[in-house]
């Protein structure tokens, strides 16, 4: 039995949780700003964009996938056996999803 931390629970969460949001809601979304709103079915006047709950539902449709890309991406190069040092690939792949997610919050402030 191991009694040392590990933060691998934490990344299979994210993955799954990302998993979901990129099954569910991405698709929605992309039916509706995908065509709903450009053939008219739906008007957007843009001001949707500075509701609190809006910006919520943006950061969660766009970070949690960067995780689930970041848990697959990096499971299918050490799959791989390329030979490359595990923690720098998982270091660059979380570390990519991170970046994201404060890249995103930036912009989602800023708005």
């Amino acid at each position: 039995m191991t009694t040392g931390k590990n933060t691998e629970p934490l990344w299979w969460g994210l993955f799954s949780a990302g998993g979901v949001v990129a099954a569910f809601l991405v698709p929605i979304h992309i039916i509706i700003f995908g065509f709903a709103v450009p053939l008219g079915w739906i008007s957007d006047s843009g001001m949707l964009y500075h509701n609190w709950l809006i910006k919520i539902y943006l950061f969660v449709l766009i970070t949690l996938p960067l995780y689930h890309w970041a848990h697959r991406f990096y499971f299918a190069l050490t799959d791989m056996k390329l030979g490359f040092p595990r923690k720098p690939v998982a270091a660059l792949c979380y570390g990519g999803a991170v970046v994201g997610t404060l890249a995103t919050l930036w912009v989602l402030l800023s708005l």
